[in-house]
């Protein structure tokens, strides 16, 4: 087991998206930062459009997040704004630890987590396959603890996650309906009746038109539908910890991790639709026996390992930094509400 990562004085940097956001949390709290401050980077024109290659005036511009106080000993920064600020702190002495790939020499931070589907290499970077997340065997545990209302239905529970919308590609309605006959096949639906239940969600991408449409199929059977907040608390929690089985749409690299890092088989919608770097991600689940595609023939269980990435990638940063950590000790600020 590595040396346990000390408790220093950490800043979380995005640019305040939520699947960056929940990828830098996701990191620090496998490192036992529980603490660490939030911060968000938005940095004004020009520099947003460059980040993270450095301007003149860059320090200027973030300034807001920079300011003058006194700079954290850790900064794990998520997305291409934070980079630059993780670029500008690291010249401070502080170090960065930089969640994705930046598109710039890797050089400029102590250490670059990046998707191996992307394809980036370097001596301080560390390959992952797919993306950082929570999800584990007591995050499950919570959840089951939290959201118990799934576990009431009837079983077995398919969670379904619908994504939508990409730059690459639109997510339709009829995109929508091929996926639910090819679901309802599966789990021999008739009428309006099917064997278990359904726990079926959405994301902020998904278009108004496939939720209604998602109502619509699904209102009346065994299970519960998620669209948004007009539909109570997010659920999404309790779908991955009470599911037996999961079906997911092939648009989101955060979607797959986050269901893979269950115990459940994982099914996937249209698997040749994704994009050429998010279609690796995918060869590279299939290959590990990890997710199979969905089809009419049934969602036949098979035996399921979780990915747990984020584990092992926070051992490696452990590993990294803990005698660099160490000895900024004595003149760090302990990590915030320590």
């Amino acid at each position: 087991m590595s040396a346990p990562l000390p408790a220093v004085h950490t800043w979380i940097l995005t640019d305040g998206h939520a699947g960056n956001l929940r990828q830098a949390v996701a990191l620090a709290g496998a490192l036992g930062l529980t603490r660490a401050i939030s911060r968000v980077v938005r940095p004004p024109a020009p520099w947003r459009w460059l980040a993270p290659r450095y301007a003149p005036g860059a320090n200027h511009a973030l300034a807001a997040v920079l300011g003058d106080i006194a700079p954290p000993a850790l900064a794990i920064g998520c997305g291409r704004q934070a980079a630059l600020a993780t670029r500008l702190l690291r010249r401070r002495g502080v170090s960065t630890v930089q969640i994705l790939d930046p598109r710039l020499d890797p050089r400029h931070w102590d250490l670059v987590i990046a998707p191996a589907h992307d394809g980036l290499t370097g001596a301080n970077v560390i390959s992952l396959l797919g993306s950082l997340n929570p999800v584990d065997a007591a995050w499950l545990a919570q959840a089951r603890q939290a959201h118990p209302a799934p576990g009431q239905l009837p079983g077995p529970r398919t969670a379904l996650l619908l994504g939508g919308d990409t730059r690459h590609r639109r997510y339709t309605l009829a995109d929508f309906h091929a996926l639910a006959d090819r679901l309802d096949a599966a789990l021999g639906r008739e009428g309006n009746l099917m064997q278990g239940s359904l726990l079926a969600t959405t994301s902020r991408r998904t278009p108004a038109a496939v939720q209604a449409a998602l109502r619509q199929r699904y209102g009346k059977v065994p299970g519960l539908i998620w669209c948004g907040p007009e539909d109570g608390p997010n659920p999404y929690p309790g779908l991955l910890a009470w599911a037996d089985r999961i079906v997911c749409t092939a648009d989101s690299a955060n979607l797959l991790s986050e269901a893979c890092a269950t115990a459940v088989p994982v099914f996937v919608a249209d698997p040749q639709t994704a994009p050429e770097r998010l279609g690796r991600l995918l060869q590279a689940l299939s290959e590990r026996g990890r997710i199979q595609p969905l089809d009419a023939a049934g969602l036949v269980d098979f035996p399921a390992v979780p990915l747990q990435e984020t584990a092992r990638v926070a051992a490696q940063v452990r590993s990294h930094l803990v005698g660099h950590l160490s000895g900024l000790l004595a003149t760090a600020p302990p990590e915030a509400g320590a």
